[in-house]
């Protein structure tokens, strides 16, 4: 457990019966080294009082969003952006469905939607509560926006029965929050200093995925993007204290948690998206794949068998959105670019650093087996722009490695060519 130490923990109680079991996972935090933050909600407090949160704690609980005593001295924004992870134990099914919705309509709900934390939820509700088809279908689209779901045990329940639905032990919370932590810890030996902090109070804009243009209402032309980079960046960006909005074509990923996600199609819906919040932005990230050509006149019904054996498509250039950005560059932006290549990925590389007018090229051979498109893994080459006067940067080779970790070294590699504020 000892990589709970001194880490900040926003606890969230909600309104169950396992509510007096919330007090036994503050007590193993605490034993941990860990500060926490506890946050009621107004049912739980039928069951606990929050002087008892308070005493283990050390700290003032947080219940309400109109107490002006405790907002003065607590704040619900500042609860939510100091926390390095929120833990809701125990989660009732209320919860998990305003969670899913995106309601706020009490302090819990109103944290948890506001932090850009890691959110964990221990599940404790009545067993068909747990089946309902709605909860499992709640419970599967918080998964995939990235929350993190402790299930519960079958045990002895309120009701008088055994059955599925009991909290989590105490314990095996408390491990798995460490284990958290523990794999923070991990990736950052992998990729050598961490990024906490390095883009803290940064926007940074990162685009991610394929475009798709329209052949007809059923055809269409793309490209193999995943997406998987893009959105690796945009997550590392989060958790070094970013405020990221992740403009993402088509892809099968779930939205990032802790974000603005604008989802588009085409390239000129990109570029529009790009254009307008580009001002306020410190750094904009062009990882997506976004395709050189659209058809020129798309039909707009089916195309059918004509009885020819060939069909010609006329094409015209998309617009060149890092271009159109590196010329709208305001003074301290930062404009990063991807270069994908087949052959002379250095010359090529650095012909695109120089015509995009970007500050970092990211420049992977997608010939190289295991690396790049549709794959978990990349191997880049990062070129900076030489700065006036000085020899050009050497080009920084990283090995072959999970894009979330490539993610990271792009991350300080922006860091470090962001002008110091102030």
């Amino acid at each position: 457990m000892e990589h709970l130490k001194d880490r900040e923990i926003l606890l969230g109680v909600s309104g169950g019966i396992a509510a007096y079991k919330g007090v036994e996972v503050l007590r193993g935090l605490k034993r941990a080294g860990a500060g926490v933050s506890v946050v009621m909600t107004p049912s739980a407090m039928e069951f606990v009082r929050p002087l008892t949160f308070q005493t283990l704690s050390n700290r003032p609980v947080a219940t309400s969003l109109f107490d002006l005593d405790q907002e003065s001295r607590i704040g619900h924004i500042r609860l939510a952006e100091t926390a390095e992870l929120a833990l809701v134990a125990p989660c009732t099914a209320n919860l998990a469905a305003k969670l899913r919705a995106g309601l706020a309509d009490d302090l819990l709900s109103t944290v948890l939607l506001a932090t850009t934390a890691p959110v964990y939820l221990a599940l404790a509700m009545n067993d068909h509560m747990l089946a309902n088809p709605a909860t499992v279908e709640n419970l599967a689209v918080l998964r995939g926006r990235g929350v993190h779901i402790i299930p519960p045990e079958e045990g002895f329940l309120a009701e008088g029965k055994n059955a599925m639905g009991r909290l989590a032990d105490a314990e095996r919370i408390v491990a798995e929050i460490s284990r958290h932590f523990e794999q923070v810890a991990e990736n950052a030996k992998e990729t050598g200093e961490g990024t906490l902090g390095l883009l803290s109070g940064r926007n940074v804009l990162v685009t991610a995925g394929p475009t798709i243009e329209p052949i007809d209402p059923v055809r269409y032309i793309t490209n193999r993007s995943s997406g998987r980079m893009g959105y690796a960046i945009a997550e590392a960006c989060r958790d070094a204290g970013a405020k990221v909005r992740l403009v993402s074509g088509p892809t099968r990923l779930p939205d990032p948690a802790g974000m603005v996600v604008q989802r588009v199609t085409s390239a000129e819906e990109m570029l529009g998206t790009v254009l307008e919040h580009q001002p306020l932005q410190d750094a904009l990230i062009f990882a997506a794949a976004v395709g050189d050509y659209r058809v020129r006149n798309p039909s707009r019904h089916k195309i059918k068998k004509s009885g020819k054996p060939t069909l010609t498509l006329e094409l015209e250039e998309n617009p060149d959105i890092a271009a159109q950005v590196g010329q709208r560059k305001k003074p301290g932006q930062i404009v990063v670019v991807f270069a994908a290549e087949s052959r002379d990925l250095l010359r090529n590389a650095q012909k695109k650093l120089e015509s995009k007018n970007a500050d970092l090229v990211a420049a992977n051979d997608i010939t190289e087996t295991g690396s790049g498109f549709e794959g978990t893994r990349n191997r880049v080459t990062l070129l900076r722009r030489a700065s006036p006067g000085a020899p050009a940067p050497e080009p920084e080779a990283l090995p072959l490695m999970e894009k979330s970790q490539v993610a990271v070294h792009i991350v300080r590699a922006v860091a470090g060519l962001l002008s110091p504020r102030g």
